[in-house]
């Protein structure tokens, strides 16, 4: 395998996608998405990274601290039923997480990212797919760590078209660059 191709294409690579076990696959995506995350949000000047292109609070920095929430609020907050989970967005302000402060640089947001992504797989390390959150969503329903599965890896490649677009316009960067 070439060492010269990006983190998400190595796991691709790597991916033995007709004998592979369900936790595997459903893993090997989810890991492939992340590192997608960290390579097309990373190299950016912050000037960039915070440039807003349409009317929401989205850009670059922002979608990245979305994305420490997102992963925060699904393993630590709902599978594992943990209280106090720093959390951006509230009620009062559904996209405070994406919302930046003068303190947030893009290597923290990345290097938050990465320890909120490290935190999410130690906390699923512990459960089996069919293991039920601790926490109930709207309508009672508990998620299996199956189902958060399959909505990071949606959410994540929903996401990270964003990213692919923002880099587009931003600085010119296209997947095949």
């Amino acid at each position: 395998m070439s060492t010269d191709l990006p983190m998400s294409h190595q796991i691709w690579e790597s991916m033995d996608a007709d004998a592979g076990a369900e936790r595997e696959l459903l893993e090997a995506h989810l890991e492939a998405n992340r590192a997608d995350v960290v390579r097309k949000a990373s190299g950016l000047p912050w000037d960039l990274a915070v440039r807003r292109l349409g009317p929401t609070p989205t850009s670059v920095a922002g979608i990245l601290k979305h994305l420490i929430d997102v992963e925060r609020w699904w393993f630590r907050y709902y599978l594992e039923g943990q209280a106090d989970v720093p959390i951006s967005s509230t009620r009062e302000d559904p996209d405070g997480d994406f919302a930046l402060t003068d303190d947030d640089t893009l290597d923290a947001l990345l290097a938050q990212y990465e320890m909120a992504c490290a935190e999410s797989r130690e906390i699923a390390s512990r459960h089996e797919l069919s293991d039920q959150c601790v926490r109930e969503r709207r309508g009672g329903k508990r998620p299996s760590l199956r189902w958060i599965y399959l909505h990071m890896i949606e959410e994540l490649a929903r996401h990270l078209g964003h990213l692919d677009i923002y880099r587009e316009l931003l600085d010119g960067q296209t997947d095949r660059d």
